[in-house]
């Protein structure tokens, strides 16, 4: 072997090693409602650091927090509600200091683009011909625990009963009116603007029939890459953040909160 040879070996050895060192993955868990959103602001995040590379895993906020309660490698969790950040952060599971709130969100309830049926008001969901109405499993889902509370709020829960159908998430109950599965489903503003091809707004339950949609993120204690977790919720609050968020229809975080 050369030594000219084994010089470039050592060289391509070292390039190696190094960009091992410099490769840096994020493991972000975000509530599937922000998908879009948080992929934009994670294209601009990543350009910004060569070498990080964010993961992302979706899905609704309740499972999300099943996961972390559960072990998984999570450097950053983004939610939809309250509720399941402050079940983790009462186990000691996420940074309490790390924790911000971002934006706010609001329910609305849609029904396919092509749909006959006039629906303008919560008491219209009883109509005979509404047979199916999807909403996110309130067990697990936040968008289904606001529209049970809006409903309970205005005493027609118990007699739509018959005609609910729970999904997985947001995004599912999204799919579901628009392919015409169901004839009306809960889900966020945000959500149906991203496909209004194949649905359309029927109307917004009034919002003091359910808590604020508010969207916190925090730390998750443990995270290995905790430095960048936090770089990216700093891009969350950020004006630039805030700016995208509100592209994508969410509107600013209530007045006086962190």
């Amino acid at each position: 072997m050369s030594l000219a040879f084994r010089a470039a070996l050592v060289i391509l050895l070292l390039l190696a090693a190094v960009s091992s060192v410099q490769a840096q993955d994020v493991t972000l868990s975000v509530a599937i409602s922000m998908k879009d959103v948080v992929g934009e602001l994670g294209r601009s995040f990543m350009a910004a650091r060569p070498g990080v590379t964010l993961r992302y895993n979706f899905g609704s906020s309740g499972e999300l927090q099943k996961q972390i309660e559960g072990g998984a490698p999570v450097d950053l969790f983004i939610s939809a509600a309250e509720r399941q950040m402050d079940e983790l952060e009462k186990k000691g599971l996420v940074v309490s200091q790390s924790r911000r709130i971002f934006a706010r969100n609001v329910l609305t309830v849609i029904k396919p683009a092509d749909s006959k049926i006039d629906i303008t008001k919560s008491a219209d969901l009883l109509d005979a011909r509404v047979t199916k109405i999807v909403i996110g499993n309130p067990k697990t889902v936040p968008g289904g625990q606001y529209a049970e509370e809006s409903l309970k709020a205005l005493g027609i829960w118990d007699r739509l009963q018959p005609k609910l159908v729970f999904s997985e998430n947001v995004r599912q109950a999204l799919d579901y009116v628009a392919r015409g599965e169901v004839d009306a489903g809960f889900v966020y503003t945000t959500d149906a603007a991203t496909r209004l091809s194949h649905v359309k707004e029927a109307f917004r339950p009034a919002e003091d029939t359910y808590r604020p949609v508010v969207c916190p993120a925090a730390v998750v204690a443990g995270a290995k890459q905790a430095a960048l977790a936090r770089a990216f919720l700093d891009l969350l609050v950020s004006r630039d953040g805030r700016a995208t968020l509100a592209r994508f229809g969410f509107q600013p975080p209530p007045a006086g909160t962190r």
